[in-house]
């Protein structure tokens, strides 16, 4: 069981269940797209991030990525956590046909997985690693300024397992955080070796 400080954000009922069972601490929903009009569910967020500081933990889909930025945006002040599950094919136990997009959301993702997610994301908050990528290695590489630039990170996130809707921000703030210059530079190999082949 991890214990943290920082108050938990998820979107449903289902998503709370499967991290109370890996996190000791408070968990809060937002009841999917009920927070555009919830103010005080808002304003607790707000008060939260603030005073203990979140970790937003949404589905890698659309609408989850909707959710996590809304939050991000009502969020003035304080310290946000987010925490990205990999983009899995699959459906939760408890429904009859996979979601829109095909992939399991935070419900669906194993104890372990989770597990080692949140204990990766709060022990990098606390010893963070040099960043060694930037904007302007991220267009040396051509995954910006390029026509074919948007296909190339498509296929980065997918080989990396990353959502696939990370802005480019958040593609390089993440890769920082995740993963070794090493790792990163295996994954360009293989786009180049997939586009040769």
């Amino acid at each position: 069981m991890i214990k943290t400080q920082k108050a938990v954000i998820v979107e449903g009922k289902y998503d709370k269940i499967r991290l109370s069972q890996v996190i000791e601490g408070l968990i809060i929903t937002t009841e999917g797209f009920r927070i555009f009009k919830d103010e005080k569910k808002r304003q607790l967020i707000r008060n939260l991030a603030e005073t203990c500081g979140i970790i937003i933990i949404t589905d890698s889909d659309k609408a989850g990525f909707v959710i996590r930025n809304h939050i991000k945006g009502i969020v003035d002040k304080g310290d946000i956590t987010n925490i990205y599950i990999p983009r899995i094919k699959g459906k939760e136990k408890r429904k009859e046909k996979p979601g829109c997009e095909g992939i399991l959301g935070v419900e669906g993702i194993d104890n372990a997985t989770l597990e080692f997610l949140i204990k990766r994301e709060l022990t990098g908050i606390a010893e963070p690693k040099p960043p060694f990528l930037d904007k302007a290695r991220f267009f040396d590489d051509g995954l910006t300024g390029k026509k074919d630039s948007a296909i190339l990170r498509r296929k980065l996130l997918s080989i990396l397992s990353l959502p696939e809707y990370l802005s480019c921000d958040s593609m390089i703030k993440t890769i920082n955080r995740v993963f070794s210059e090493d790792e990163y530079t295996e994954a360009l190999k293989k786009i180049s070796e997939q586009l040769k082949g």
